[in-house]
């Protein structure tokens, strides 16, 4: 068994933080948060609460995983991915709606991709650098552009 590595210079408060992962500088981890065995979760990430991400993910620097998105097993998220939650973001919105994103297992998203409010990325898919992805991403797709469309 591999222990977890947590860079001293990061606030992780989760308890709930798999064997083998490591942790580097300047993360946030709440402490709702579920994350899997052998993550590496490089320098500047930010990680709510109702949030899981699975086994063997890579998730680079730069990134905010809100509440509301799961990332399977085997997945790489490239630097300074955005994930959106709310279509219609606005301080101190009283009708706030969380919408989900799921990231399925083995899919990459290229660096500077944005992803949407509600969107699924399908096993194995491909997101290609960025990206803006505005609707559900197939099994084994590869999406480019804005809007990302099939290539």
């Amino acid at each position: 068994m591999q222990e977890k590595m947590i860079n001293k210079l990061s606030d992780v408060q989760s308890e709930n933080i798999g064997e083998g992962t490591k942790i580097w500088q300047f993360c946030i981890i709440l402490p709702g948060a579920k994350i899997g065995k052998n993550c590496n979760i490089c320098a500047n990430v930010f990680i709510e609460n109702d949030v899981i991400v699975g086994d063997n993910v890579t998730i680079k620097c730069g990134v905010q995983i809100w509440d509301g998105i799961e990332i399977e097993d085997d997945v790489f998220i490239g630097p300074n991915v955005t994930f959106c939650n709310d279509k219609y973001p606005k301080s101190g919105n009283k009708n706030f709606k969380l919408e989900k994103i799921l990231i399925k297992k083995g899919a990459s998203v290229g660096g500077n991709a944005t992803i949407l409010p509600g969107i699924t990325i399908g096993e194995n898919a491909l997101i290609g650098a960025g990206s803006v992805v505005t609707k559900d991403v197939e099994d084994g797709a590869v999406v480019i552009g804005n809007p990302a469309v099939k290539k």
